[in-house]
């Protein structure tokens, strides 16, 4: 299992960053803040999407914060988590978290 959360931590960074590249690579490789989220809202389907991650990202925001206030986590691992979230993604900081965990949770 922490074998799979490993290629999970992998796909989560690789994965995100592949379609930052396609997507910059259909608008002549600039970046447009506005246009990326006038794209990720586009429909209904994209804002559900949008926001079942908002709520698991905040969701694991408020664990992280918890966890350093209860001191189950060092302000070190706090900021290399809340580094994931906000400079990968969700999909890096939470298979990292579990994986670096993984002895709790078997």
């Amino acid at each position: 299992m922490k074998r799979l959360l490993l290629l999970f931590c992998l796909l989560g960074v690789a994965w995100p960053y592949y379609h930052i590249i396609l997507f910059m690579e259909a608008n002549d490789w600039s970046w447009s803040t506005a246009l990326f989220f006038e794209q990720i809202n586009a429909n209904e389907g994209m804002k559900i999407l949008n926001a079942d991650l908002t709520v698991a990202a905040t969701t694991f925001l408020a664990l992280l914060i918890y966890l350093l206030i209860k001191k189950s986590i060092t302000s070190i691992q706090f900021f290399k988590y809340l580094g994931a979230l906000f400079l990968v993604g969700f999909s890096l900081a939470l298979p990292l978290y579990l994986y670096e965990h993984y002895e709790r949770f078997k």
